[in-house]
């Protein structure tokens, strides 16, 4: 059966269609600049020839238009008629407490994710739309939707409560959701299975232009540095991460922001953009190997943050088995992984330096001989986890 995975953005949707269960991947691509004259559409079988092109798409719609005619053309195309495309599998950012598992989209469905918007109003709106237009396009198709926040409610009440009034933890639903669930259930999964014991502890690093940490105990995650945004935890490309609430009223109340302003600084203006003007991690390592103080210095600190999570979820477990890196910055930054590394030789973390020169595609160890604790590069791969829990759920 071949699945169309979705992850639908604001002005970007990524996808890729998956052949289950034999997890093959049929083809992949992204759409760019949506809205835009200069858009960018990509369509990349891995049997045949990929197509790049620079156009003119004004919406959603006429985006998977053209993914639609890619997948139907006799010479490029996977599929005979779009009727042959019976499940698609959508990433829903934002589930609340209302939804833990994957689900089939129903009209109930499509009206619970709408009365969340409140909560990922950059992100479930635009989820949403891509569900909208699947739905439209492919009318015979089965919609699923794969929730990011499913993954974190094993999370228990002391960490996943805030100490405020009653009623707004219990009645207004204000709590500690956590994200990027699909690639911490992926991750995670490949680690506990590598390390083949019924008893796991694995701290779990996504990192790149968003990122996250999760503390993972026999295969079920227990805390999560992102809290009801994804804004808290690490600081991150644009956002700023965990901070003390009095400076948005500070910048409220005697600097003269208005809460919109706020939000834009703390999500768009802010991390790595906001200390050093770069937000790519390429690039602040560039910057600070040329003598750039100012990307040291970001680097140093996203570094000591990273590690008190360590410290923090390693007493919160009792123990640590592994440390996994996954995404972006994870897999591919080196100079990150060595930062966030050093200094943990109290817990029997040992990062090999030689071993740790590496942009792996599979799973990698990193550890030296002697040290106690795995330390793993394990690439994520959200949309065949998408895939698997569609697969699974039909």
């Amino acid at each position: 059966m071949k699945i169309l995975i979705i992850n639908s953005g604001s002005s970007s949707l990524k996808y890729k269609v998956i052949e289950m269960p034999s997890e093959r991947l049929v083809c992949r691509g992204i759409i760019e600049r949506i809205g835009q004259e200069n858009s960018v559409f990509e369509y990349i079988p891995t049997e045949g020839e990929k197509v790049q092109t620079t156009l003119p798409i004004l919406d959603h719609k006429q985006g998977l238009s053209k993914l639609v005619s890619c997948l139907l053309d006799q010479e490029i195309g996977i599929l005979k008629e779009a009727s042959d495309l019976k499940m698609i599998g959508h990433r829903i950012v934002h589930g609340g407490s209302t939804f833990s598992k994957t689900r089939i989209i129903t009209p109930e469905v499509k009206i619970k994710i709408k009365e969340l918007f409140s909560l990922a109003p950059l992100h479930n709106p635009a989820n949403l739309l891509g569900v909208e237009v699947c739905e439209e396009l492919f009318p015979e198709a089965q919609q699923i939707a794969v929730f990011d926040t499913a993954f974190h409610q094993t999370i228990p009440s002391m960490a996943y409560k805030y100490a405020l009034p009653k009623e707004l933890t219990n009645e207004n639903k204000i709590r500690l959701y956590g994200f990027h669930g699909t690639s911490h259930k992926y991750v995670s999964e490949k680690a506990i299975a590598f390390l083949g014991a019924t008893q796991s502890k694995v701290i779990v690093l996504h990192i790149g232009n968003g990122a996250s940490v999760s503390a993972v105990q026999n295969g079920k995650c227990i805390d999560h540095s992102m809290g009801f945004s994804p804004t808290a935890g690490l600081p991150m490309g644009t956002r700023t991460g965990d901070i003390d609430p009095s400076v948005i009223l500070h910048l409220i109340d005697n600097l003269g922001y208005t809460t919109s302003e706020v939000s834009h600084m703390l999500n768009k203006q802010s991390g790595m953009l906001g200390m050093t003007g770069f937000s790519d991690f390429r690039d602040l390592v560039s910057q600070s190997e040329q003598g750039n103080e100012e990307c040291k210095e970001a680097l140093s600190l996203y570094a000591y943050r990273i590690k008190k999570y360590i410290g923090a979820y390693t007493a919160v477990m009792n123990g640590l088995d592994a440390i996994v890196f996954t995404a972006g910055a994870g897999e591919n930054c080196k100079e990150i992984r060595a930062l966030a590394c050093e200094g943990l030789d109290y817990i029997g973390v040992d990062l090999d330096e030689k071993l740790n020169d590496v942009k792996p595609k599979e799973l990698t160890e990193l550890q030296t001989k002697t040290s106690k604790v795995k330390i793993l590069i394990i690439p994520t791969n959200e949309e065949l986890e998408i895939a698997k829990q569609a697969f699974e759920l039909i």
